[in-house]
């Protein structure tokens, strides 16, 4: 029996076995059209969305989620497990220092910003360490330049960004505050005072994808 004949004889449950068996399996998050690709193009964009909810609503109240971010469809564990599975891994989750947290906060919320708005909005200078840093977590990239003398370079965050946050779309970041709030979200130096090199365990809720693979298996908590 060819390919050409399961995919005829396909009903919406065998297809949700496959679906669940490709997205258990995934290294990476499944954007529609890669779903799409799976069957063939056999069910279109609607189907497949019902699939996705149905799966969905199958896999709720359990310590594993089916979760849509920004590049596509994954299984990751509910936070409620996180506690229990940090408790597998023997390294301590990586410590950043609050320049790196604030620089990140600036760009998200920002963007597409400069390193000299940045070091406008944090009233010191930012660092080419921290930066790399970020760049080196995939959290942040060149987007492009400013047309003002020397071009500097545009940073935006990246979709690997939004996945680790469990995210969709920079419309579900969490609003900013005003006042002392906000300068701990990192948009402000408090006090203008400098502390690029003390470490912190803020944190920020980021997700554990079901199956760990080498590109997520160092998506843990800052905190």
């Amino acid at each position: 029996m060819g390919r050409a004949d399961l995919t005829e004889k396909m009903d919406p449950h065998e297809a949700k076995v496959v679906l669940e068996a490709a997205l258990l399996t995934a290294q990476q998050p499944l954007s529609l059209g890669d779903i799409g690709r799976l069957f063939d193009g056999e069910f279109d964009g609607a189907a497949l969305n019902a699939l996705l909810d149905e799966l969905r609503g199958d896999w709720q109240d359990r310590g594993v989620e089916l979760v849509h971010l920004a590049s596509g469809w994954r299984f990751q564990s509910t936070p409620a497990m996180r506690v229990y599975l940090e408790r597998l891994s023997a390294d301590r989750p990586p410590r950043y220092s609050r320049a790196v947290l604030e620089t990140l906060a600036i760009i998200a919320y920002r963007q597409p910003v400069t390193r000299g708005d940045i070091e406008e909005i944090r009233g010191v200078t930012v660092s080419s360490q921290v930066v790399r840093a970020l760049e080196e977590r995939g959290w942040i990239e060149v987007v492009g330049h400013r047309e003002v003398p020397g071009r500097p370079e545009l940073l935006a965050t990246t979709r690997a960004f939004l996945d680790d946050l469990g995210l969709q779309s920079l419309q579900q970041l969490p609003a900013l505050a005003t006042g002392e709030d906000a300068r701990a979200s990192g948009l402000s130096a408090p006090n203008g005072k400098d502390e690029r090199n003390e470490p912190q365990e803020l944190e920020l809720p980021m997700t554990h994808p079901a199956e760990p693979t080498e590109s997520s298996s160092s998506v843990v908590p800052l905190s």
